[in-house]
C-alpha cells in the first residue's frame, strides 16, 4: 500500500559526499517520523540519522557533523545528505518512514529496500 524508494548509493572516495533520497508513495496522509538505517557487513542494522515525533534530529556520534537530514514533505520525500564520507560509512542504507495512511487512523511503519554505499580509494 505504500512504497519507500532508495536512491543515490553508489561508490565515492573518502572525503567525499553523497546524497540518498528516499520517496514515498501510496495512500499517504502524513509522514509523522522518518529516519536513516545502516548494515554495515557483519554488524546489525543501526541508526544513522532520525526526525523525531517532535521534529528534532537524532544522530549516531559516528556521524555527527558529517550527516544531515532532511525531508521534502510536499514530495514525500527524505534525504540524507553525507559529507567527508569514511570508509567504515560502507553499508547498505535503508529509510524508514512511519505513514499515516488516508483509510486509516495509525500509523505504520515502513522500510525502503536499502541501497548500496561503498566508500573507497
Amino acid at each position: 500500500q505504500v512504497q519507500l524508494v532508495e536512491s543515490g548509493g553508489g561508490l565515492v572516495q573518502p572525503g567525499g559526499s553523497l546524497r540518498l533520497s528516499c520517496a514515498a508513495s501510496g495512500s499517504i496522509s502524513s509522514i509523522n517520523a522518518m529516519g536513516w538505517y545502516r548494515q554495515r557487513p557483519g554488524n546489525q542494522r543501526e541508526l544513522v540519522a532520525a526526525f523525531t515525533s517532535g521534529g528534532s534530529t537524532n544522530y549516531a556520534d559516528s556521524v555527527k557533523g558529517r550527516f544531515i537530514i532532511s525531508r521534502d514533505n510536499a514530495k514525500n520525500t527524505g534525504y540524507l545528505q553525507m559529507n567527508s564520507l569514511k570508509v567504515e560509512d560502507t553499508a547498505v542504507y535503508y529509510c524508514n518512514a512511519d505513514v499515516y495512511l488516508t483509510s486509516g487512523s495509525y500509523p505504520s511503519k515502513y522500510w525502503g529496500q536499502g541501497t548500496q554505499v561503498t566508500v573507497s580509494s
